[in-house]
């Protein structure tokens, strides 16, 4: 990922509501590794559904677009390509720069 792709401008009327969506990002990733473990594929289609919308909705499409990449992975029991989206997204949680306007 570039630079750019690590900056993402959101709402000012958003800004209360960032850290908690951060910290829950975070859990996230611990719940998609959990399930990885697990081998509980359903849980990991369920889990990038979801950050496919909760990453539009916030303006995170990076959030979106690895969502989308496990959902996907996880219907194809692909493990491998799981833990790939999993770990771009712990990089992409850990160095993404938010702006409010």
């Amino acid at each position: 990922m570039t630079d750019a792709t690590l900056t993402v401008t959101v709402a000012k009327d958003l800004e209360d509501l960032i850290p908690v969506f951060m910290t829950n990002r975070a859990k996230e990733v611990e719940t998609l590794r959990g399930a990885v473990a697990a081998g509980d594929f359903e849980q990991l289609k369920q889990l990038g559904h979801r950050m496919k919308g909760v990453g539009r909705s916030y303006g995170f499409i990076a959030v979106s677009d690895i969502g989308k990449r496990i959902e996907d992975a996880a219907a194809k029991a692909d493990r491998s390509a799981i833990a790939s989206a999993i770990g771009e997204y712990a990089d992409y949680l850990s160095k993404v720069k938010v702006v409010y306007e």
